[in-house]
């Protein structure tokens, strides 16, 4: 007899490798366990007000893209009579307006959804470029040289040096003060921080607050230390982005250029909002390229076609279990996959109805076809025609009746009604009427069972959403198919040794 050992150990590779890749895509991609939950998404208005006076007018504003914690998902723009380009300027992203002519006041409106995510992937942003050191007059060199030599002595790394240059400048306040007389302090700071060799940007974010209107931009400097970036308060010298902290322009570039206008200003509006997860995820995976394997990356269409395919599987474990575990009868192996996947579309009530009546009128027609002696093939195809016409006299019926529930009796499989109807006559006429029923009812009743798990909201999440799962129903489809003992139907065989002889 051969070893068993292949067999379990294929069995446990299928499942630890389902069970290992469920649980990837819940850590690493942040899908839940059950259906309903929901992502918090901002929606963030920027307004672009100036005063043009007749001329060409040209807008440019840096816009943010996906970034750690954020994802961004969509962006559109107000913008009547203006011609709109969103463009790339070495990893910069911008929003371009441009008119021939334009006179008095003017705002323009850009709103970007950014998605609150973990697990963001950010494009790869270049380190800030160091530049020649900065030459200023007496007494501004020492005094900022010796601000820095005092920080240079307390740190050993670039984000120490950050830290302490900003606490000195925030501390010496005679020396801030004098030094403030030519040029504020975050440009002193990131001066300072490039004398000494430190790759360093200003950016500008935006605090999130919800509900919050005409907020303005937040300054931070952006310190590089080879291998990543970390972000300083020059106000208090924190290190680190804050929770709520959405960064907007952080290229090193300007934020606003209008050419032909004067009077520039731009101010932002957020609102928080809640969505499924499901939707957050197709805006996300939207433009994600070929190595992205998610579903959510498919058209809407092929998703609705996969939701109902993998469903699937659950049904064949339920049939498999009930034949081999059970001992229930059914017409055909997996006819009550089928059904049940046409009771998920037609509901329950109106399935059953349906199949009773479509199968228990065809088995009365072709009771009548035997008396012809057709060859199969061309019984087959008689029957097949017959169960399309039933089809469409039942919804006729139905729909003169008001009954619009009946006309989705089109949803079942005709050719598995065909092949249904023709194995039971043919049982009929073998085994008998009683056989027919046991088969047909226990058909039924895996049907009904298997729909009632394939239309659970928590296994069309699961299924769907952890391609894993497969792998776990196959392995224990496996284990189920390799029992070979007693089915629980056959043990009232043995009900009589059970008994006790009491005289």
């Amino acid at each position: 007899m051969a070893s068993r050992t292949p067999f379990y150990i294929l069995v446990s590779i299928l499942f630890l490798a389902g069970t290992a890749l469920t649980l990837h895509r819940h850590i690493a991609f942040d899908i839940p366990w059950f259906p309903g939950e929901q992502r918090q998404t901002w929606s963030i208005e920027a307004k672009v007000d100036f005063e043009a006076n007749g001329d060409p007018v040209t807008a440019t504003l840096a816009i943010p893209n996906t970034q750690p914690g954020f994802t961004q998902l969509n962006q559109q723009t107000a913008s009547p009579g203006y011609g709109l380009s969103f463009l790339e300027r070495n990893g910069v992203h911008y929003a371009e307006w441009s008119i021939r002519e334009a006179t008095g006041s003017q705002s323009l409106y850009y709103k970007v959804d950014m998605l609150v995510d973990p697990f963001a992937i950010p494009p790869k942003l270049e380190p800030p470029t160091t530049t020649k050191p900065n030459v200023e007059k007496e007494p501004y060199a020492s005094a900022a040289k010796m601000i820095l030599d005092r920080a240079t002595e307390r740190s050993s790394s670039n984000y120490t040096l950050a830290r302490e240059l900003i606490y000195e400048i925030n501390n010496q306040q005679q020396t801030a003060e004098l030094l403030a007389q030519i040029k504020p302090k975050n440009i002193w700071i990131t001066e300072l921080l490039r004398d000494a060799g430190v790759p360093v940007r200003r950016i500008h974010a935006l605090s999130l607050e919800d509900g919050r209107r005409r907020q303005p931009l937040i300054e931070y400097i952006q310190v590089y230390d080879g291998n990543e970036y970390e972000i300083f308060n020059p106000a208090t010298g924190e290190q680190g982005q804050p929770k709520d902290l959405l960064l907007w322009q952080y290229h090193s570039s300007p934020l606003l250029e209008v050419v032909g206008a004067t009077n520039a200003q731009v101010t932002f509006s957020m609102i928080s909002q809640e969505q499924p997860f499901n939707i957050a995820l197709n805006q996300k995976f939207a433009d994600n390229d070929w190595l992205n394997f998610s579903l959510y990356t498919l058209p809407l269409e092929e998703q609705a076609i996969f939701k109902g395919i993998l469903l699937i599987p659950v049904g064949v474990l339920i049939v498999v279990l009930m034949r081999i575990l059970v001992g229930i009868k059914t017409s055909g192996t997996f006819m009550p996959v089928l059904i049940a996947m046409a009771f998920i579309q037609t509901s329950l009530l109106t399935g059953l109805i349906g199949f009773l009546l479509i199968v228990g009128v065809g088995l009365m027609i072709r009771s009548y076809l035997s008396y012809l002696n057709l060859l199969l093939v061309a019984r087959i195809s008689a029957v097949i025609i017959m169960v399309i016409g039933m089809i469409a006299i039942f919804s006729i019926v139905a729909y003169k009746f008001g009954l619009t529930e009946g006309m989705k009796i089109t949803f079942f499989p005709m050719i598995i009604l065909a092949w249904t109807i023709e194995r039971m006559s043919i049982l009929w006429e073998e085994e008998g009427a009683k056989e027919v029923m046991i088969q047909g009812g226990g058909s039924l009743l895996v049907a009904i069972l298997a729909y009632l798990a394939m239309n659970l909201d928590w296994v069309r999440h699961l299924t769907f959403n952890f391609m894993g799962i497969q792998l776990i129903l196959m392995s224990l489809t496996l284990v189920a198919g390799s029992y070979t003992g007693y089915r629980l139907l056959e043990l009232k065989r043995f009900k009589p040794l059970t008994k006790v002889d009491n005289s």
